[in-house]
């Protein structure tokens, strides 16, 4: 049963909340994410929130120094090595708070979003919640509205429940972000800070394989603004599918088997190339998958049509649904020859 607060006099009985949020240049989208926070309708003492700034070479650490002048909840922490892992670190070293909170500088959170994330860690006895992701786009264009829904899509992003939303609460092996136990830092370490990607997937792994809980509730939701030019859309899958591979160079619980699915189906793509040199009937076997993949990307497309501004985003989404799972499982392939190859991060 949820716990219900009551506020006022009694707002220092509530649990000590602190909210890490690793950012880099991310001017123009940090005033919207602390805005959300400071928002929250949890007790405003119970909160403090760590911007973990990477070198940011643009306006964010500014923006953030106006926020602490303002609320002193809000501090600035800063991040020499850059990379997300160590921000998150950094932030936990730091944290007072009995929970620990991740977030993103390109997410914004709903004003009971903490609140009702401290009343289901306390309700289940789990060690990690999360809430679902709604994908909208950080520009007015139609690729970037077209971008957000292949994103959200469970044909472009498979299994991710996080992405592609849940009707009940449910146990999973990750959660976007996260709202974590503090001790569960001490029981099974920080981040890999080998992991420029991922991380967070390799530490609910081992979260799960220590025995500990994460729940994924449809209750909580948070907005995120994806990437909205093609460049930042492959980059960005990219990178995701070369570490989640790569990771494996310093960890034993890197991934899970569903991400090897890009990279499988890249390599059998590619593969048809040697068609003419096998049988005819093997030419079937390699032409009834392609053509099953081939309605799956019209039926998802025409769906994405219907909730779009324009027609033409049919062409767009069926052209943007496999470039998504290329540039994911190229990535994991240059991941896999790096690691074969003894290669370094």
């Amino acid at each position: 049963m949820p716990l219900i607060f009551a506020y006022g006099v009694r707002d220092v009985e509530q649990p000590l909340v602190t909210v890490v949020i690793p950012a880099r240049n991310e001017e123009k989208t940090i005033e919207k994410c602390l805005k959300s926070l400071v928002g929250s309708d949890y007790p405003s003492s119970r909160i403090e929130i760590l911007v973990v700034d990477g070198m940011s070479e643009d306006r964010t650490r500014e923006i953030v120094a106006g926020f602490s002048s303002e609320h002193s909840r809000v501090r600035l922490l800063l991040n020499e090595k850059r990379t997300t892992p160590v921000a998150r670190n950094i932030g936990i070293r730091a944290s007072n708070g009995h929970y620990v909170m991740f977030f993103d500088a390109h997410s914004v959170a709903p004003v009971d979003y903490v609140r009702k994330c401290v009343e289901l860690i306390e309700a289940t006895g789990a060690d990690n919640v999360g809430g679902v992701i709604k994908t909208v786009p950080s520009k007015q264009t139609l690729l970037a509205e077209v971008i957000s829904k292949v994103l959200s899509s469970r044909f472009g992003v498979g299994s991710s429940k996080f992405r592609t939303g849940v009707e009940k609460l449910e146990e999973v092996d990750t959660v976007p972000f996260g709202f974590y136990r503090k001790e569960v830092f001490e029981k099974i370490g920080l981040f890999n800070e080998n992991l420029v990607r991922n991380q967070d997937i390799e530490f609910n792994l081992r979260l799960k394989k220590s025995g500990g809980k994460i729940l994924l509730s449809p209750e909580l939701e948070i907005t995120y603004f994806s990437r909205s030019d093609l460049k930042g859309f492959l980059k960005n899958n990219f990178g995701n599918g070369f570490w989640v591979i790569y990771a494996s160079r310093f960890s034993k619980t890197a991934f899970s088997l569903r991400h090897l699915v890009p990279m499988v189906f890249t390599i059998f793509l590619v593969s048809g190339v040697l068609l003419p040199f096998f049988p005819p009937a093997l030419t079937y076997l390699w032409l009834i998958p392609m053509a099953l993949y081939l309605i799956m990307d019209v039926i998802f497309s025409i769906r994405i049509m219907y909730k779009c501004t324009e027609k033409s985003s049919l062409l767009m989404a069926m052209i943007l649904f496999p470039l998504l799972h290329l540039a994911y499982g190229v990535g994991s392939i240059a991941g896999l020859l790096r690691l074969l190859l003894g290669g370094k991060g």
